[in-house]
């Protein structure tokens, strides 16, 4: 009940916080216009600024709970499990909903796992997925393996272990699921990269008053996480046998899940050794009349009779390439997905001729996918897409993206990893340029309607080259820390900085202007305060809740300082003007915006993003086609990163990626017009 409590005065506090700047600000502005009713502005704004200090006080957590400061105490961190329970329990049972796998006609995956005793699951047969959760929590070590072969199910596996872990879950370790891509064991720690990724997915757990300082550190140190570790395999093969000893060596005999395939991990065993204390749980192929049933339902009355020679090449040849290939989820769903309506014949994959193997039918139905979920406006109506994306650009657009996530041998797509795409010297300048032209013709714009419109050039030159330079500084990736002791104070840290500032103008241009000044730099760095530090971990994590965190400090930022600069502009270059007010308004809020986007990952994903539109590498509107690309099967969600469906999936878009630049360099090569002619 008592962190039920501090959570909602904690949510309070940030929300009155973030409403007694913004009311300050435009009282300040307010100020301007109310002399003509015989108030002093001096008094107006020294009794704003006593009020505004006041109001700190009241809402500084530090004045009165100096403790938050601190390392998180046990209370600290068993709220932060159950908060981050409930919120992965949220985001892993819509990731399951929105994959199907709640239908009632979904296929069970099959497993082996003869050291697992199964017999006190009465609702779940052995060797059915749904089992594998009763069978964890019955093992003394709690340690798992799951092995198996490209699409045969282990990540649904791990997800469904995951989503059954959280929905029991009553007090200790908290399930993690993480894909290891992310993990360069040469240069990351695990547990670093475990502590990281959770301050990534969940940044309310940088909120001190809440739960403390270190808290997502603490959790990983005391072994409150349960990780489930997602694919050992798509860690390069010089470095898998180190990353399974550096597992080991991290966690010991404490609980975990690996999953990997069976070949990769065997490799990785043999010169490091297995996980102690693990049991392995192997996933076994599927049943061909069951998969016969399952594509049956999944299809109309026609679709499933042009099944039927399939089917009949099934029974005939059980071992088979057909059925090598479809006894995989993965392939099965594919072909569920393909030849779904009329659009295309399943009995195509009888041709031995295009088809000589297995590999080549899982290849052609993952090229099938992105044609089948593309350009189709009856699948996208069905799907509940935004609109219906062009078929070969979207391919394109999904085999760029493909491409430059195997170039960093990583299998999830964070927005704000965007960035990588085009650069980092490419995005400082760029990213330095717009900000620079923003906040400098900000300024000359004021200036050029001031008492000295003479300074207008070179001062919007000096403006945006300091502009440009902070923004060069600040394209320079840092980790963000929790801030301990007096820089966790609403009241000292923007008192003393708004203190400082209005000395500085009211000794240059007056008491009002410094008053205005020193006034707006205190709630710009209140407001920073009020921004920085979510207090909704309980709130399941998403691509599109990250990003809007952003966009609200972005905007709310810009429209303070707005008024900030704009007010303060207005006294201290337009006494007496009639519409300077709103000329400091407009160049405030240019100013404002350049500043408040130094330091947040939305705006280098929007430079990012533009400037690979621009080149026709990816959409306008990518957030937007991402989220439609998830409805329509292509993708899927991990918290606040995008996935292809499947690794094979990305791997067969990235080859063809590859395949259309060397077309291309063929064809602008200078020499293959002579080439040709030779022949």
């Amino acid at each position: 009940m008592r962190c039920v409590m501090m959570r909602r005065m904690s949510r309070f506090r940030q929300q009155a916080l973030l409403a007694g700047c913004v009311l300050t600000a435009l009282l300040t502005a307010a100020g301007l216009f109310v002399t003509d009713h015989g108030i002093n502005p001096h008094v107006w704004l020294i009794v704003l600024a006593v009020a505004f200090l006041g109001f700190l006080a009241l809402l500084d957590p530090w004045l009165r709970r100096r403790h938050n400061a601190e390392l998180s105490t046990d209370e600290h961190l068993d709220a932060a499990c159950r908060a981050l329970a409930i919120g992965l329990q949220s985001q892993w049972n819509e990731e399951v909903r929105s994959r199907g796998l709640t239908d009632p006609d979904v296929l069970d995956l099959h497993w082996l796992a003869p050291e697992l005793d199964v017999s006190d699951e009465p609702d779940a047969p052995p060797g059915r997925s749904d089992a594998v959760v009763g069978a964890f929590e019955r093992q003394i070590n709690r340690r798992m393996v799951l092995l198996g072969e490209a699409g045969t199910g282990k990540t649904t596996v791990a997800m469904l272990l995951t989503c059954g872990l959280l929905d029991r879950y009553d007090g200790g370790m908290v399930p993690v699921l993480l894909p290891l891509s992310t993990w360069n064991p040469a240069v990351e720690d695990i547990r670093t990269w475990l502590t990281r990724r959770l301050y990534e997915d969940h940044p309310a757990l940088r909120n001190t008053e809440l739960y403390g300082s270190y808290a997502g550190d603490l959790l990983v140190e005391q072994h409150k996480v349960l990780p489930v570790l997602d694919g050992l395999d798509d860690i390069p093969g010089h470095q898998r046998a180190d990353a399974l000893a550096r597992i080991t060596k991290a966690f010991g005999t404490r609980p975990l899940v690996l999953t990997c395939r069976t070949a990769e991990y065997e490799q990785a065993v043999h010169l490091a050794g297995p996980l102690p204390g693990a049991d392995v749980v192997e996933m076994a192929p599927l049943d061909l009349d069951e998969v016969a049933a399952y594509l049956r339902a999944s299809a109309d009355t026609v679709t499933a009779a042009r099944w039927e020679p399939v089917f009949i090449q099934l029974r005939e040849e059980p071992d088979g390439r057909l059925a090598d290939a479809l006894s995989t989820p993965l392939t099965m769903w594919l072909a569920s997905m393909v030849y779904a309506d009329n659009e295309a014949e399943p009995t195509e994959l009888l041709d031995r001729g295009r088809f000589p193997d297995a590999r080549a039918i899982s290849d052609h139905l993952c090229d099938q996918l992105v044609s089948r979920a593309f350009g189709n406006r009856a699948f996208a109506h069905h799907a509940r897409a935004s609109q219906v994306w062009p078929r070969d650009r979207a391919r394109r657009w999904l085999e760029f993206l493909a491409h430059e996530m195997r170039d960093r041998d990583i299998r999830e797509l964070a927005w704000w990893e965007l960035r990588r795409s085009v650069g980092n010297t490419w995005l400082a300048v760029l990213g330095a340029l717009v900000l620079g032209a923003i906040g400098g013709f900000g300024v000359a714009w004021l200036m050029a309607y001031s008492i000295t419109p003479s300074l207008a050039p070179i001062t919007g030159l000096v403006a945006g080259i300091g502009v440009g330079a902070a923004a060069l500084t600040a394209s320079q990736e840092r980790k963000a820390k929790p801030r301990l002791g007096i820089w966790r104070s609403l009241l000292l840290v923007p008192g003393v900085l708004g203190l400082a500032a209005g000395l500085v103008f009211g000794a240059l241009y007056g008491l009002s202007a410094g008053l205005v000044v020193g006034l707006g730099l205190a709630v710009a760095v209140a407001l920073r305060f009020a921004l920085s530090s979510a207090s909704e971990l309980s709130q399941a994590s998403s691509p599109q809740w990250t990003m809007a965190r952003d966009r609200i400090a972005v905007w709310t930022g810009s429209l303070v300082l707005a008024v900030v600069f704009g007010s303060a502009a207005a006294l201290v270059f337009g006494p007496g003007q009639t519409g300077m007010v709103g000329l400091g308004l407009a160049s405030g809020l240019m100013l404002g915006f350049a500043l408040t986007v130094l330091h947040l990952r939305w705006w280098w994903f929007t430079v990012a993003r533009i400037w690979l539109a621009l080149r026709g590498k990816l959409p306008w509107e990518l957030m937007v086609f991402l989220e439609d690309a998830r409805k329509l099967g292509v993708l899927c969600r991990a918290g606040a990163c995008y996935q292809f469906r499947h690794g094979l999936v990305q791997d067969r878009l990235a080859e063809h990626e590859v395949t259309t630049r060397s077309a291309t360099q063929v064809l602008r090569s200078p020499f293959s017009a002579r080439a040709t002619s030779e022949q």
